[in-house]
């Protein structure tokens, strides 16, 4: 069994150092942990004050997420594959989850009260991986993969007696119709949301069966309404705290990157594959695929000439705050889960994250923020519901999709210590630029200077091909800031924003008054609209010569059209070498000289992030041509690292940041030997290279962030 150990650290006893002075502090909001498991409580629940007027500010070691939310994990028996596919929290503050194998368990104390463990229940079994459940009025309602089933447990003895059908949907027996839900509505009615299948010899998203890549609304008697269409994969979904619906799109084929959308009947959310089906009785719309325009252009830039497509409430950069985006959970603790009330938590199962998202409605349309919130799961992030105490319980699973956290399941429970974290609490949108609001006073001096901050406007393609580099990315001037007096807010007037662009703030400069760091310094607006109001009368700033700034603005103002032109590119600037001089990292034409290489490998991909073969040998020095083809429903390249190197050129690569997809999540180190390009599904490469000298075992590696931890093989190299 996973068992959990919980140390005094984790209790929260910690110590600050404040203006020269070493204080003792404890963790106010532990109590409950603390209570539970017998250790002495202390009822202190005081920020540092500011430090004396006349004495330095010292800031103290650099506060880690750690301090302000725990991970607990909760012990599974051997015996229970718990690959969570949905959660529901039950009135007695129990958990139901259903798992991707077909069974669904109710957990009793969850919350590990003293010394007792959680005890497992299976309540039903023999589904068709189910991801998705909720609790209403007694029953248990599950998403199969071909039904909305509701579980009844008519002697109350803890196991389904009925499997109840309340309405199906056909399938073509593709691997990727995965289907979502329910949600149920104020008026008792409940959406699901399907996927659109896969095909690797189109190496495109494909609706093979009615209604796949649509919302459904569903009445609890059994009548089906189409709702709206155009999603991908859609395995995020819930209520905002005003009561609107949200799904969350992983990236794809007309998906440039992870994204946030509103929902509503007779939407179009942007994959034509959907399209397919709208002349079938009841369907909202009338498109049709061939209508989608597939220019490469910024959704938004689109959907202004195409009205019948409806942007993103918020876009999460790829590879940045996640590759695979998940569960949707709206908080409404009330401030018991910290300063964060109304927004949402979204989870990403590739990287096994939790990011935060605050939206706003502007001109009737949502747009807003995403900031990091919590990594370090244990397993990738799918489902996430709220306890009866507000901790948060995240249900975990990686079974053919490979994620950051090790475990092939895993069931979390995220506590808030009660300690306040210095963070952007939000930003909203300006009529001329945005305001930061903040978890505690700031130092007055450093956020109204300029140099404290970096606002970034990017987007990506809009097109039928999978994924999108950053595109149109450019700096925007900050022209003035004004601080409130209190402290607590910093209104920026920048120049050069777009419509329908994400806007990375950075803030890096920020202190607190005590001298605190932010927590997590960047934050990335979705501005789909400008709000009406006065504008600050700041005069604008002399230009300056700033050669990066240059140099970003001239390399991404012209972004290639298509992933055609792309690879063109990439090929025209490849370098020719001859065997003697084999030092380029990617060479894609047989050198001059060689003859017929002396050995030649064929490599490809599979299900969960994996290579194959996944080691071949080849003797020191002798010529290698690898031929690699992503027959994955993905993007991935392939990198041959020096020997013990391959997370830390993963790591580089996360750090290109929005130059990710653009260099090919390939880093400038000498770490790296040999290369691809980043390459779409369904298309190949072949390079040509002087295995190294030293013989040892070679790492090779795909180093999309996320993807490097696991994807790997081994180059042996003999002598």
């Amino acid at each position: 069994m996973k068992i959990i150990h919980q140390t005094l650290n984790q209790l929260g006893i910690a110590t600050l150092v404040v203006s020269g002075l070493f204080c003792l502090t404890s963790q106010p909001g532990l109590a409950q942990i603390q209570s539970k498991t017998g250790q002495p409580v202390s009822s202190s629940s005081k920020q540092p004050a500011p430090a004396p007027k006349g004495l330095a500010k010292v800031e103290a070691d650099p506060e880690k997420e750690d301090d302000f939310y725990k991970l607990i994990s909760l012990s599974v028996p051997e015996d229970v594959i718990l690959e969570v596919g949905g959660m529901a929290t039950l009135p007695d503050g129990g958990l139901a989850i259903c798992t991707r194998r077909g069974d669904v368990w109710l957990v009793t104390n969850p919350y590990i009260s003293g010394t007792e463990r959680p005890t497992y229940k299976r309540f039903a079994s023999g589904l068709h991986e189910p991801l998705g459940l909720a609790y209403k009025d007694g029953d248990i309602y599950v998403t199969q993969r071909s039904e909305i089933t509701r579980l009844h447990d008519a002697d109350g003895d803890g196991r389904a007696d009925s499997y109840d059908k309340i309405y199906s949907w056909p399938l073509s027996g593709n691997y990727h119709e995965y289907s979502y839900g329910p949600t149920f509505l104020p008026n008792g009615n409940m959406l699901v949301t399907l996927n659109v299948g896969w095909s690797n010899s189109l190496g495109h998203g494909v609706s093979l069966a009615p209604w796949r890549g649509w919302t459904l609304e569903i009445t609890p008697d059994g009548k089906m309404m189409p709702f709206a269409a155009g999603m991908r994969s859609p395995a995020g979904y819930g209520m905002n705290a005003a009561g609107d619906f949200f799904y969350t799109e992983n990236q794809g084929d007309w998906v440039g990157s992870g994204r946030i959308s509103q929902v509503e009947k007779g939407d179009f959310l942007g994959n034509a594959e959907s399209l397919r089906w709208t002349d079938l009785p009841g369907s909202p719309l009338k498109l049709k695929p061939e209508e989608v325009p597939n220019t490469g252009e910024p959704l938004y830039d689109v959907a202004k000439r195409f009205p019948a497509l409806k942007a993103p409430a918020v876009w999460l950069p790829h590879g940045i705050l996640g590759i695979s985006t998940s569960g949707f959970l709206s908080d409404n603790t009330n401030g018991k889960f910290g300063p964060f009330a109304n927004q949402v938590f979204v989870g990403d199962q590739g990287q096994s994250i939790l990011s935060r998202v605050d939206f706003e409605k502007v001109k009737g349309e949502y747009q807003g923020v995403v900031f990091p919130f919590r990594e370090g799961f244990s397993s990738g992030v799918l489902r996430m519901v709220w306890g009866h105490d507000a901790s948060m319980f995240v249900g975990m699973t990686s079974r053919g999709w490979s994620s950051t956290g090790k475990e092939l399941y895993s069931l979390q429970r995220v506590v808030w210590t009660g300690r306040m974290p210095f963070e952007m609490k939000t930003i909203h949108a300006m009529p001329d630029g945005f305001e930061i609001e903040f978890t505690a006073p700031v130092d007055q001096e450093l956020a109204a200077d300029p140099a404290s901050y970096k606002v970034t406007g990017f987007n990506y393609k809009y097109h039928a091909t999978y994924g999108s580099p950053v595109i149109n990315r450019a700096g925007c001037p900050i022209r003035g800031i004004v601080v409130s007096k209190d402290g607590l807010k910093a209104r920026l007037v920048v120049d050069s924003l777009r419509l329908g662009y994400i806007h990375e703030i950075t803030t890096n400069g920020v202190r607190s008054e005590t001298g605190r760091a932010l927590l997590h310094n960047v934050g990335y607006y979705t501005l789909n609209n400008l709000p009406d109001g006065e504008k600050l009368a700041i005069a604008p700033a002399a230009p300056k010569h700033d050669h990066a700034e240059m140099g970003m603005a001239s390399t991404a103002s012209t972004p290639p059209v298509n992933a055609k032109s792309t690879a063109a590119k990439a090929k025209a600037t490849t370098t020719k070498v001859s065997p003697t001089k084999a030092t380029a990292k990617r060479v894609t034409e047989l050198p001059a000289g060689w003859g017929e290489p002396d050995y030649t490998i064929t490599l490809g991909t599979k299900p969960g992030l994996k290579f194959t073969p996944e080691q071949f040998q080849v003797r020191a020095g002798s010529k290698v041509r690898i031929i690699f083809n992503n027959e994955d429903d993905m993007l991935h390249n392939f990198v041959v690292v020096q020997p013990g190197s391959a997370i830390q050129v993963g790591e580089l690569a996360m750090k290109l940041g929005l130059e990710g997809q653009e260099k090919n999540y390939i880093p400038a180190t000498d770490k790296v030997l040999h290369h691809t390009n980043l390459l779409q599904p369904n298309t190949n490469e072949t390079i040509y290279f002087i295995a190294p000298e030293k013989p040892g075992d070679y790492t090779y590696e795909c180093s999309v962030p996320g993807h490097f931890y696991v994807m790997q093989g081994t180059m042996k190299v003999t002598k």
